[in-house]
């Protein structure tokens, strides 16, 4: 059997406790930005139940356009307020470069990806990138609940990213293609916080 059919099954056992009778606005009017790592269970960590947040995973929680159009859908359609984003330690993107990232897809599939893997060097700066990404988003109407947290696996707690973190003087990068297009399309300021 495959893992996927053992999903199946699992679903059939719990059909009994439907969904359909909750709406699909979250409880808390929350959503939580998280990597797809394994190990990493906002349900589980953050003690939530059916239907109390939105869950947004991908490699390296990291603000990708497809986050952008979630998030903005999830604050727009379904009531959602604030934004909790989760990076990790252990990431697998973690000291590693985007060529190398690159190549690793191009090895396995025989295609070179020509999207940005999300590669970073710094966690705690990487999710204060992703933090003030999202404050920049004019999709967002509620950027001031918006706030970076790390998860020290080792550990098993939760701290949060300091707003001050800044952009590394000694490790200046030039800007992607996509980093370029999307403060194109995110040229609007954040409005102070009072």
């Amino acid at each position: 059997m495959s893992s996927i059919d053992g999903l199946l099954a699992e679903a059939r056992a719990r059909a009994h406790k439907p969904a359909a009778e909750q709406g699909p606005q979250p409880r808390l009017r929350t959503a939580i930005l998280t990597c797809m790592d394994a190990r990493i269970d906002p349900v589980l960590l953050f003690g939530l139940g059916r239907g109390d947040a939105h869950v947004i995973r991908n490699a390296g929680a990291r603000a990708t356009p497809d986050v952008l159009r979630s998030l903005a859908l999830s604050q727009a359609i379904l009531g959602t307020r604030e934004v909790l984003v989760l990076g990790h330690t252990g990431c697998g993107l973690f000291e590693r470069s985007e060529a190398d990232l690159a190549e690793a897809i191009r090895s396995k599939s025989g295609h070179r990806p020509g999207m940005e893997m999300g590669a970073f060097h710094d966690l705690d700066q990487a999710v204060f990138e992703t933090v003030e990404e999202l404050r920049r988003c004019p999709f967002l109407t509620y950027r001031d609940g918006i706030h970076g947290f790390v998860y020290e696996l080792e550990a098993g707690s939760v701290r949060p990213v300091a707003e001050e973190v800044r952009p590394s003087e000694t490790r200046p990068r030039p800007m992607t293609g996509l980093e370029m297009l999307r403060a194109d399309a995110l040229s609007l300021k954040r409005p102070r916080r009072r």
